[in-house]
């Protein structure tokens, strides 16, 4: 053996305690892994917007290793996760918390990537984010607030960034018991699978307090930041070659796309409107304890048709110009047309805005004020009850102000048609009278 790495050493005891003959060989050479999630702790704002976090959401993070006692595990008391998914998307607010998961590759290469999605389908449907197992767990990592975690390395790697972990799977039956890991996964707090989940981690978040330098940390490499020098010296030497006088640097982590993930899982909806002030909360499921007006809001690619014709707002995604659509105004007309217990139909523009139509206001606009970070099919939700409840927009345009996850969001509605009921050809059809000239909406 010419060279065996390690990254602390806490790890050369061990080795020299086991295997002495080791020692020669060994080299300690820090974690490059660790020092690019440092480099990259700067552009955690941007790798959360990357995910479509939003102003005030937080980030939960799923993370499993590669084993039947693991987070994602095969069985055997250990797999929590097919039940709790549904559970997360049900009890935690749409708007307050985001999901992603990130599974170890030998769970994508054992199963298979199709394998793996249909698994998880209707935890996707419900907002749950898959990270490339590659390319960019680290980023998300980074980007969390929180990781619902096992034993295996990412949740180290997470309290070693000082990052609140809570521990659904927390065997210590494959981990040696005098590392560094197994000491975590002994002290770390654990998720109770059956109590309530948004309390459980709230309670986590409101305990954690950041520390400049998390215990973990201490473990995780010998020199912090300077592994590619440590790498480049070892292999340069083990070639017997002279080492380049240009420093030694590591690639930076990249910035993923731009990749929000659709939620079509249908969503109920909680709302309280005081004047121009609407409270909004949405959830796949409905809590026992919820309060406020009730309606329900369903994306028009849901798995669900019969979710459709009982919605009271239908929304989607697209491009303004988008030739399959034929615009917010025409799609929105049709989509009422079509479902006629629908009282608001929302097109999406962009991350910020969107167009709705209902049966009596015509079509208006809903732009993001100074400060708003809101998804805009919340801000339509919030239109929908402010609207029921009896508020009118003006000639001129209404701001509201949107209250969801923690902040308020200022939202300005202005009219682009008339008032009045809503009828287009598309709505009509091409056999229907005023066909080749519809009506003003």
């Amino acid at each position: 053996m010419d060279g065996l790495v390690l990254s602390h050493p806490e790890q050369l005891e061990r080795l020299r305690r086991v295997c002495p003959e080791a020692e020669q060989a060994s080299v300690l050479a820090g974690d490059p892994c660790f020092d690019r999630m440092l480099a990259g702790r700067s552009h955690r704002e941007r790798f959360r917007r990357a995910l479509g976090v939003r102003r005030g959401q937080r980030l939960v993070v799923l993370n499993s290793t590669w084993n039947p006692e693991g987070f994602f595990g095969s069985g055997g008391g250990q797999d929590v996760l097919p039940s709790l998914l549904p559970r997360l998307a049900a009890e935690l607010p749409t708007d307050d918390y985001r999901l992603a998961a990130v599974l170890h590759p030998n769970i994508w290469y054992g199963h298979g990537p199709g394998q793996i999605r249909a698994w998880l389908d209707r935890a996707r449907r419900a907002g749950l984010t898959l990270i490339d197992p590659v390319h960019a767990w680290r980023q998300a990592l980074l980007a969390a607030d929180v990781v619902l975690g096992d034993f295996g390395a990412v949740s180290y790697y997470a309290a070693a960034l000082d990052i609140p972990v809570l521990l659904a799977s927390a065997t210590r039956d494959r981990l040696d018991p005098e590392a560094p890991l197994a000491t975590f996964v002994q002290e770390a707090p654990r998720l109770d699978p059956y109590g309530p989940l948004r309390d459980q981690l709230e309670d986590l978040l409101a305990r954690h307090r950041p520390s400049a330098t998390a215990r973990p940390a201490e473990y995780i490499s010998s020199d912090p930041g300077a592994s590619a020098a440590l790498l480049r010296r070892l292999f340069y030497a083990l070639m017997d070659l002279p080492e380049p006088t240009a420093p030694a640097l590591l690639e930076p982590l990249p910035l993923p796309p731009y990749d929000p993930p659709p939620r079509t899982a249908p969503l109920n909806v909680r709302t309280r409107v005081r004047g121009a002030d609407v409270r909004i909360e949405r959830s796949t499921g409905q809590p026992y304890d919820a309060v406020g007006e009730t309606h329900l809001a369903v994306h028009e690619d849901t798995r669900d048709p019969g979710a459709l014709a009982l919605a009271d707002v239908i929304f989607r995604e697209g491009r303004p110009d988008d030739p399959r659509l034929g615009g917010p105004e025409e799609w929105a007309a049709e989509v009422l047309h079509r479902y006629p217990h629908c009282a608001l139909a929302v097109y999406a523009t962009g991350p910020h805005g969107c167009v709705v139509r209902g049966r009596e206001q015509g079509v208006l606009r809903l732009s993001a004020g100074p400060g708003a970070d809101a998804d805009p099919a919340a801000c339509a939700s919030a239109l929908y009850a402010w609207l029921a409840g009896g508020g009118t927009v003006a000639p001129g345009g209404t701001r509201l102000r949107v209250h969801t996850a923690g902040h308020v969001h200022p939202v300005t509605v202005t009219p682009l048609t008339p008032p009045g009921p809503s009828r287009s050809a598309a709505a009509d059809g091409p056999d229907s009278p005023g066909a080749e000239s519809p009506s003003p909406a």
